[in-house]
């Protein structure tokens, strides 16, 4: 039996308003929100001065598990995640073996049932080799396919890359199809050229001009182009460009929208010149760019051209990405962090915590079509976050939760700090403190 809990007094950021109300949980579901009297019976937390916001639903993590624990598995980075506000994740196909069909996708929700202490959810992944029993599956009850990661297993898999690929998946899938986007054979290309100009002792300054504007614009233009004539539901995963935003609309709300976006917080914290400081560090495919692209992502994301904001959580170990460049694993762990950076953000004036709530909760549950998440309604599961807009801390070693034990962020000094994280109405994060006896729930798709 579960306890009732009740939290008083606290600033409620949820569907465009922030106001002082108690919630209380029972039973994994918030059961009331307004004025509500204490009870002998009900565990109370004091909310006053504090802020309660749904939790996070990161839309795109690799948590490596199965077939590269050593780097990160579910029970690690969901831990992480929790840690940072993140109640529900969304992990991608590119795990060892790849999920490329049924099977093998349930098999990863059945391994994450077991270890997972955040709510999760898996992509099905696509590209050529299975690309025929794709198009003859009813894909409608999954969260979506994607080809993100499947890359690096062999050349010639990015979607983005394959018109051909892309008019047969767009005719004939009923799901969301969320890609990668960069044109590869351009992005081959200017390996080239900046090999025959530098030799193999290239900088990672070169990596936004080696993955190119030009190589993400022309991509997510022809992807664009292709969706739209067969209606089909398209997701560009990870936005890196000021230049691709001008491809997105604002005219109509999400649950209208076919074609939708992300951007990585990282992709609005970093840009090009924090390469010299932090070199393969925060080396992502796509790159990060500019100050330019930086300030116009930020500026597509308030404009509401951009739909959902994620971490594109991906660990290496130290040793795997401190090699010289053309060596060094692309991508980096944020999933601890990703709210926290955008919570200094609205601490900068630069954003409002109703803005974050939106596309950090919000949007993502109505992108995906998921049952009674992202959202503080009575009935919704009691998926909170609760934090402290006044506590600062620094990220060091000895706070980082990824099992990978590093992370770009370190030695950066946050002024806000997650308390307490609830997931189907347990607290299992307050103050440092972790309990671990529940396991998240599979995120369910509204049929």
């Amino acid at each position: 039996m579960m306890q009732n809990t009740l939290i008083k007094n606290i600033q409620i950021v949820n569907e465009n308003e922030v106001k002082v109300a108690d919630i209380l949980i029972s039973e994994g579901l918030i059961a009331k929100i307004g004025q509500i009297e204490e009870d002998n019976d009900i565990k109370v937390i004091d909310g006053s001065g504090l802020y309660v916001l749904p939790g996070v639903l990161d839309g795109q993590v690799h948590f490596r598990d199965p077939g590269f624990t050593y780097k990160a598995d579910l029970y690690t980075e969901s831990k992480a995640a929790i840690a940072g506000g993140v109640t529900s994740f969304i992990d991608m196909p590119n795990t060892s073996p790849n999920v490329m069909d049924l099977g093998k996708l349930n098999e990863k929700y059945e391994l994450a049932s077991q270890k997972s202490l955040a709510n999760f959810g898996f992509f099905l992944g696509v590209n050529a080799d299975n690309l025929e029993e794709i198009i003859k599956l009813d894909t409608s009850g999954l969260l979506a396919v994607s080809d993100d990661g499947l890359y690096f297993t062999k050349k010639g898999n990015l979607i983005a890359d394959r018109p051909e690929m892309m008019e047969k998946l767009f005719a004939h899938c009923k799901s969301i199809i969320a890609i990668h986007s960069e044109k590869e054979e351009m992005v081959v290309e200017n390996e080239k050229l900046f090999r025959s100009r530098y030799g193999d002792d290239l900088s990672v300054k070169h990596h936004p001009y080696i993955r190119s504007e030009k190589a993400c614009f022309e991509a997510t233009e022809r992807a664009i182009k292709l969706a739209k004539k067969h209606d089909a539901r398209l997701h560009i995963l990870h936005l890196t460009t000021e230049a691709e935003t001008h491809l997105f609309d604002n005219s109509k709300p999400l649950t209208e929208k076919k074609i939708t976006t992300e951007v990585c917080v990282q992709n609005l914290w970093f840009s090009e010149k924090d390469y010299e400081r932090l070199g393969t560090l925060i080396k992502w495919n796509p790159a990060i760019k500019t100050e330019k692209d930086r300030q116009g992502l930020f500026k597509a994301l308030l404009e509401d051209k951009i739909d959902l904001i994620t971490t594109d959580h991906a660990p290496h170990q130290l040793e795997e990405k401190e090699k010289p460049y053309f060596e060094s694993m692309s991508g980096a762990p944020m999933v601890q962090h990703g709210f926290t950076v955008m919570l200094e953000f609205y601490k900068k004036g630069l954003i409002s915590l109703e803005k974050i709530a939106e596309k950090m909760c919000h949007n993502p549950a109505i992108l995906y079509n998921i049952v009674k998440r992202g959202f503080i309604r009575e009935g919704y599961f009691a998926d909170l976050t609760i934090v402290d807009m006044d506590k600062p801390w620094t990220v060091s070693k000895d706070n980082i939760l990824y099992k990978c034990g590093w992370s770009p962020l370190e030695g950066e000094t946050f002024s806000t700090k997650i308390t307490h994280t609830f997931v189907n109405g347990n607290l299992v994060y307050a103050d440092g403190i972790f309990d671990e006896k529940y396991r998240g729930l599979a995120l369910k798709v509204k049929q």
